[in-house]
């Protein structure tokens, strides 16, 4: 009697500009960040020759952070969006001392844990901080967050959405976990409207960064993955309309440095 055997072929994704089995990317991407957790401001400083700083000022001033959010900071093992949130709060009155709470998350522990001795550094951790502000750090899948729905009144994501496996699982999970009115926030890597600066950041990109990457941190290969992950990643109405089929709306965009960061942003109604 014949048998039959049914075989499944499983699906396969970008790794920059590899095809790599969705299952094997994740583990390719922590490997990318444990290699370069210790130099990261190193590395954002090489990607965008040291404005990244200037985009992420940008990021909460839209953002807007008030006293009593509760902010889920995706991808954020360093620390410097939550960081920025805490200052700005800071600086803002409180007249009816409203409680405000950051959870930094990441899928890399190395990149939590370089975060966490930048807080002891800057006075931010939970034991310095006001009795109004509190932090803490959670290791975690963008696409399988451990939160309950509606946790949130708002969710940021910088610089790490382009490295997740299934963008629309992430956006579906930053949806499920706001609350109705929260806000979902994007600062990602994008692509310039005009062709000829599009030619020359792309020269800048792949001739002086990985070469770069291995000067500076003995890292070619990551920075390489880098710039090609930026190319792969969907252009800015795309991703605008991807951000809406998750079911936000009010869903715009503006671009920074003629659209090479895009800052995305969205409502849970």
């Amino acid at each position: 009697m014949a048998t039959t055997t049914t075989t499944t072929t499983e699906q396969t994704t970008h790794f920059g500009y590899q095809t790599v089995k969705e299952s094997e990317k994740q583990q390719k991407v922590r490997e990318v960040f444990e290699q370069v957790a210790k130099s990261y401001d190193l590395m954002n400083d090489a990607m965008s020759l040291g404005i990244h700083r200037v985009w992420k000022d940008i990021f909460i001033e839209r953002l807007g952070p008030t006293h009593g959010m509760r902010l889920l900071d995706m991808a954020g093992g360093t620390g410097d969006i939550s960081f920025r949130y805490l200052k700005y709060l800071a600086k803002q009155p409180n007249p009816e001392q409203r409680s405000s709470h950051v959870t930094v998350s990441d899928i890399n522990q190395e990149m939590l844990n370089v975060g966490e001795a930048r807080a002891r550094q800057l006075g931010l951790t939970v034991d310095q901080l006001p009795s109004v502000a509190s932090i803490d750090w959670r290791c975690a899948d963008a696409e399988k967050l451990p939160f309950n729905d509606d946790s949130f009144t708002a969710y940021t994501i910088a610089f790490g959405i382009r490295n997740c496996t299934h963008v629309d699982k992430v956006l579906s999970e930053a949806y499920r976990v706001l609350q109705p009115g929260g806000r979902f926030m994007c600062l990602e890597f994008s692509h310039l409207e005009n062709e000829a600066m599009q030619w020359l950041y792309d020269q800048y990109s792949f001739q002086v960064i990985p070469p770069m990457g291995q000067l500076l941190a003995g890292q070619w290969h990551a920075y390489q993955y880098l710039v090609e992950s930026i190319r792969r990643f969907p252009r800015q109405d795309q991703f605008k309309a991807m951000i809406e089929e998750a079911g936000f709306v009010h869903a715009s965009y503006e671009n920074l440095t003629f659209g090479v960061v895009s800052i995305h942003s969205g409502f849970k109604l």
